[in-house]
């Protein structure tokens, strides 16, 4: 049996868990069989579809924009391969152009606040946010601004507090609990991109490990997903051109066996030609991904075990 929460647990309509303009949808959804089947929970952070009228207003062209932020429909993978699987899920829907649930509350470009930034006492731009893409996206290369007016502080304030912060105290809290059942827990940061470019002679990857280059998950985990990767001959590359953001840098912590790996999929391997509605290949892309999750809850559980034997044989009963 699955059980749905919604928010913080509450009524989907308290303001803690609701998407500021649009009181009628939850910042996120949870599920996870109960008791847990797998010591594994996928995350999906940027799939969020549901604009607000005032932003879509705002932006100079909307549904260019959103395809290009949105990791379109990884929230279907994230779906069918959890349910094939048991893994626990969260997905938000909160669109990535209100705010960036993978970066830092203060990676801000404050230029795009106010009057500007400038002057004695200015604050610094965010290293991700320099490049454009910061907590609220200003920039997106080959498009340009994404905003045709700045925006108001506390209106950033007042979504740090209803969508950022409930969405990841649910996701510490699942991964705590997991642990504490498991004797360890992986979390799938789950992404798309675009399709990449040939690298010399090397065919382009359809998939990207990110573990920031070793610190957010354990070596045997990645590993068994690279030796998964090639059994099926698919293309994978390792943390470039992503190596995972905020949320590994967050919730990660395998010295206390809660590891977390961020994986992007290539969109032509599961969307249409134009990128922008589900294709043919998705019923493939849910079949390989619950095969990957199977095997890395596999490891997880041998992590666990070999970790703390107690919590296995309370696990397995």
């Amino acid at each position: 049996m699955t059980r749905l929460e919604q928010g913080t647990g509450e009524s989907p309509r308290d303001n803690s868990g609701t998407i500021p303009g649009t009181p009628d949808r939850p910042v996120y959804s949870f599920s996870a069989p109960q008791p847990s089947a797998v010591p594994i929970l996928i995350a999906v952070p940027h799939a969020g579809r549901d604009y607000p009228a005032g932003i879509a207003e705002r932006m100079r062209h909307p549904r260019a924009a959103a395809l290009r932020l949105e990791d379109r429909y990884a929230d279907l993978l994230g779906e069918a391969v959890a349910q094939r699987t048991g893994a626990a899920l969260l997905v938000a829907h909160a669109p990535r152009a209100m705010i960036d649930l993978n970066r830092a509350t203060d990676d801000v470009d404050w230029e795009m606040f106010g009057h500007g930034n400038e002057g004695v006492g200015a604050r610094p731009i965010g290293l991700r946010a320099r490049s454009g893409l910061g907590l609220v996206p200003r920039r997106l290369p080959g498009l340009g601004e994404i905003w045709k007016q700045r925006h108001d502080e506390a209106e950033l304030a007042e979504r740090i507090t209803a969508i950022y912060e409930p969405y990841h105290a649910r996701l510490a809290r699942e991964l705590a609990r997991l642990r504490a059942r498991w004797g360890g827990a992986l979390l799938i940061d789950l992404h798309s991109m675009p399709p990449l470019g040939l690298r010399g002679s090397h065919p382009p990857s359809q998939f990207v490990i990110g573990d920031r280059f070793g610190a957010s998950c354990g070596g045997s985990l990645i590993a068994a997903a690279f030796g998964f990767f090639a059994e099926k001959r698919r293309q994978a590359g390792h943390n470039r051109p992503y190596a995972g953001g905020y949320v590994l840098d967050r919730h990660a912590a395998p010295h206390e066996g809660v590891h977390a790996l961020q994986l992007e999929i290539d969109r032509s391997c599961y969307l249409d030609r134009a990128l922008a509605e589900p294709g043919p290949g998705l019923a493939a892309m849910v079949d390989l991904l619950a095969e990957l999750v199977d095997r890395l809850a596999g490891r997880v559980a041998e992590i666990g075990r070999d970790g703390d034997g107690r919590r296995w044989a309370i696990a397995a009963e």
